[in-house]
């Protein structure tokens, strides 16, 4: 999931294709779905992201009381409209009236806190969760934005590699090589530092022992002269979450794909380039996240790309979650401030019926 943060936009409003008394607030490459003449090109109001959660107060100020998402209806979620796919919630709260959007904007304020807006976390399944463990050792994941947040990350030409993104959850291991540690953990607990103890009743230790992902990262360890490998894959499956790819995912052999490699060389901490990925894990026997695209950023291109059916499994057993764009040659993003990094995200994959979120 994307970072959660409550801000202060500059509106440009176009007109919905089919309501006429509906327009499209766009905040970014985001359209958010308003009451037609609430809003003009120009304007400033608050931005609510989608995945989160709403105190009733706000909830009932903004009439939205029975027709938000979530056992508590307060749960922000992609929704189409007459057609038009609504991305988040473009408000004016009351409580900022008084506030100036443009030079909150320009300081980067986040008003979740202030506001009562949290992040929503699904509950994490039994099979998916242990007893965990301090790690410091271990090399955490990070968050991946939203292209539609972010559409500056990229420059246009740019040469990039596009995965597919596999609706899993993501495991992280983590070799220390001169102790011969071995840490594992969700990106969630990961976070925290903090690795699941050993057992093969949990899902990631797993995908890890039956994928032989500890041989592959002391393999690259001595090859690279690594004294930390870090290995960031997707576990998936049937039972993991509700796109199965043709996986057993709760079975022996769960479904597993590497999307990333970090390395700490000589007290230097890098990600293996996007454009030597594939080829680095094919000699060390590590299945990949497919590549989809592999040329000059094309935003038209890529979005047209995160659309379809997957391709795992070669059978287009389902739709498809989007991909992840990388620079060919990983690089500082000043936009991001740290990597740059974009998820492009189906539109038909946010607002297909009964799905699962765990991470």
């Amino acid at each position: 999931m994307s970072t959660l943060r409550v801000t202060a936009e500059r509106l440009t409003i176009l007109p919905h294709p089919d309501a006429d008394a509906l327009e499209l607030a766009r905040v970014g490459l985001f359209h958010a779905v308003v009451p037609k003449g609430a809003y003009r090109t120009g304007d400033w109001a608050v931005y609510v992201p989608e995945n989160a959660l709403l105190p009733e107060e706000l909830v009932a100020e903004l009439g939205l009381t029975g027709r938000l998402a979530g056992a508590g209806r307060n749960r922000v979620r992609p929704i189409r409209l007459r057609g038009e796919i609504s991305q988040g919630i473009v408000c004016r709260p009351s409580l900022l009236a008084d506030r100036d959007l443009p030079a909150e904007h320009e300081a980067g304020t986040d008003f979740a806190a202030e506001l009562g807006v949290t992040k929503w976390v699904p509950e994490v399944p039994l099979h998916m969760s242990g007893d965990m463990e301090p790690a410091p050792d271990l090399l955490r994941w990070i968050e991946v934005e939203n292209i539609k947040r972010h559409p500056d990350v990229f420059e246009p030409g740019e040469p990039v590699v596009a995965t597919e993104k596999i609706h899993g959850s993501a495991c992280l291991y983590t070799l220390v090589a001169e102790s011969g540690e071995e840490f594992v953990s969700s990106k969630g607990q990961g976070a925290k530092s903090l690795a699941l103890v050993r057992s093969e009743a949990n899902l990631y230790w797993r995908a890890v022992i039956t994928h032989e992902v500890g041989k592959a990262a002391r393999a690259l360890a001595e090859r690279l002269g690594a004294t930390r490998v870090g290995v960031f894959g997707e576990v998936f499956g049937a039972g993991v979450q509700d796109l199965a790819y043709g996986e057993t995912g709760r079975g022996e052999r769960p479904g597993y794909a590497v999307f990333d490699v970090r390395l700490d060389v000589d007290g230097v901490r890098r990600w293996i380039d996007a454009a030597d990925l594939p080829a680095l894990l094919a000699e060390v026997d590590l299945p990949s996240a497919p590549v989809l695209y592999e040329g000059p950023y094309d935003e038209s291109a890529l979005f047209a790309a995160a659309d379809g059916a997957e391709t795992w499994s070669g059978s287009d057993l389902h739709l498809r979650e989007g991909l992840v764009v990388r620079p060919s040659r990983d690089r500082y993003s000043r936009v991001l401030g740290g990597r740059a990094i974009a998820k492009f995200v189906s539109d038909a994959y946010l607002t297909r019926g009964g799905g699962t979120e765990f991470e």
